[in-house]
């Protein structure tokens, strides 16, 4: 084995999963794993036997892994007990997984006050499970619960249970910070002190975040010899969270020069599985996450698009495209020419940088910028904005007029029920139309009567829904009266994503705004006949 090569373990269907707010389902922990073994992780851990009806149900129907290698989580053998009587490790053992990890632990505070036994049973416990396992599954690893806390307290015994499970037959003796403690000169040091008793290409780090630590934790064990790297998609896990290895891959791979089962052609699928994860749990993505966030290559001031145009490197520390990003000029009331150029690259204008239009633009995002709108997070809204200035945005519909009704009331069992009911006036190639609808709010209410003028015309617009919605008051001293922004983001059938904008007094007029411009987005974007 090569001394470059860093083996990767994912626990997102597990660690993950004690998330607060993240309640997997086994169709869930099925499709994350088949995106996982795409992208070439080489250990996938499915959660742990007989510990809840949606692990067992996982690990009844296994998805099929062609890179991966399925693991099971459980515990060493209880006190007492024989491995072979052992109700937990029969559970462990009777999955399809190729690999089962056990936990155990190394602190001696542990052994004695959490499990109340002695140091020797417990290790003694480590070894023989291990040594069972060993004969009934292809790897068997070893989880050091607690191991640094362990290590600092009594470094000979935490050494000892390492030892236990590696001479017992342990492919992987895992040394996890539990607590999430450690800071990365400690663990450094202290993994520099474990390779002189178990080899390096059998040890792995297990970082929880609980000091924001966990990347450079697991990068500095790394460092000091480690070959196997635990963690989950975008950091999930209970408390502050585990180790992210959406920072963890690009690191090893793009700064560190260490090799992965990911090759360079798997790693531009990054960015699309970290926000699958969150297609899945219905949570919008980190737009600050490194690498993968869609602000990780943001460029917004015009001094540092100049730059970027010229050479990437000046604020880039590596190519968008290596991670499956890209750049992302940002077209605000702090952008200039540059910014407002390379905008219209990425939509596909070709305008020269002289044409008397693009200052009138620039001058008019500023403007609108100033009373509330916000085109960094709209990038659809900008992307019509510039169109209309510059060529021409078919008008597919227009609203002559709406009325939105709310009633609140008591219904006949006495409950307190809101009816949003709207009408609309629309005219669509020189026929106007009529329309009411009902909705659980009056955004809804709107959007649900357009849709039923607009879906029979434009077939476009079926699959088209609205994923989120934000209001801002952007100025509260004016009370109810105030200036609102509504941000909308809408999404269809083939996976795209856009944001638009709105800003009014009224927050419904605001929002049929935004709702406007994601609408004629759509629409433009699919090509329809106006």
């Amino acid at each position: 084995m090569s001394d470059k090569r860093v083996y990767l373990y994912d626990s997102t269907l597990r660690d993950g999963a004690q998330t607060q707010g993240v309640d997997f389902s086994a169709a869930d922990k099925t499709a994350i794993a088949k995106e996982l073994d795409r992208l070439g992780i080489d250990y996938i851990e499915g959660g742990w036997p007989g510990a809840n009806p949606t692990d067992d149900a996982f690990f009844a129907e296994p998805p099929h892994l062609s890179r991966a290698r399925l693991a099971a989580f459980g515990m060493t053998r209880r006190s007492g007990r024989s491995a072979a009587n052992d109700p937990g490790l029969s559970a462990l053992l009777s999955t399809p997984a190729k690999a089962v990890t056990m936990v155990g632990k190394t602190w001696d505070f542990q052994v004695e006050v959490a499990l109340g036994i002695d140091l020797e049973e417990n290790l003694r416990m480590i070894a023989d499970s291990v040594a069972y396992a060993r004969d009934r599954a292809a790897e068997v690893m070893f989880d050091a619960e607690h191991f640094f806390d362990g290590y600092r307290a009594n470094p000979g015994y935490a050494q000892q249970c390492l030892k236990a499970a590696y001479e017992a037959g342990a492919r992987w003796v895992v040394l996890c910070d539990t607590n999430g403690g450690m800071l990365p000169h400690d663990v450094e040091a202290i993994v520099n002190e474990v390779v002189r008793h178990v080899p390096g290409d059998h040890l792995g780090i297990h970082c929880h975040n609980d000091s924001d630590n966990a990347v450079a934790n697991s990068l500095a064990a790394v460092r000091a010899g480690v070959r196997q790297v635990q963690g989950t998609l975008n950091g999930l896990g209970e408390r502050c969270g585990n180790a992210n290895l959406v920072s963890i891959i690009p690191n090893l791979m793009l700064k560190m020069g260490f090799e992965t089962g990911i090759t360079p052609n798997d790693l531009t699928k990054l960015t699309h599985v970290s926000r699958m994860l969150d297609e899945r749990l219905n949570r919008a993505p980190d737009r600050n996450a490194p690498y993968v966030g869609e602000s990780a290559f943001a460029h917004k001031g015009g001094l540092h698009v100049s730059a970027v145009e010229k050479d990437p490197r000046c604020y880039e520390h590596v190519v968008p495209e290596l991670v499956g990003n890209r750049r992302h000029i940002v077209v605000s009331d702090q952008a200039g020419r540059s910014n407002i150029l390379a905008r219209f690259r990425e939509i596909g204008l070709d305008v020269e940088a002289t044409d008397p239009k693009v200052a009138k633009l620039v001058e008019d995002v500023k403007h609108r910028e100033y009373n509330g709108y916000a085109y960094d997070g709209a990038e659809a809204s900008f992307e019509l904005l510039a169109r209309r200035a510059l060529e021409n945005v078919p008008e597919y519909f227009r609203l002559r007029s709406f009325r939105v009704i709310d009633e609140r009331r008591w219904n006949a069992k006495g409950e307190l029920i809101t009816l949003s009911e709207a009408t609309i006036k629309a005219e669509v190639s020189g026929r106007t139309h009529m329309a009411v609808a009902e909705g659980n709010g009056p955004v809804n209410a709107l959007d649900a009567a357009l849709r039923t003028v607009l879906n029979p015309i434009y077939p476009q617009l079926v699959d088209l829904k609205l994923v989120d919605y934000k209001v801002r008051i952007l100025t509260p001293g004016d009370g109810t009266g105030a200036v609102t922004r509504v941000m909308i983001e809408s999404a269809d059938g083939h996976g795209e994503r856009w944001s638009t904008v709105g800003v009014s007094t009224n927050v419904i007029d605001a929002s049929y705004n935004a709702l406007n411009d994601s609408i004629t987005y759509k629409l433009l974007r699919d090509g329809a006949e106006a």
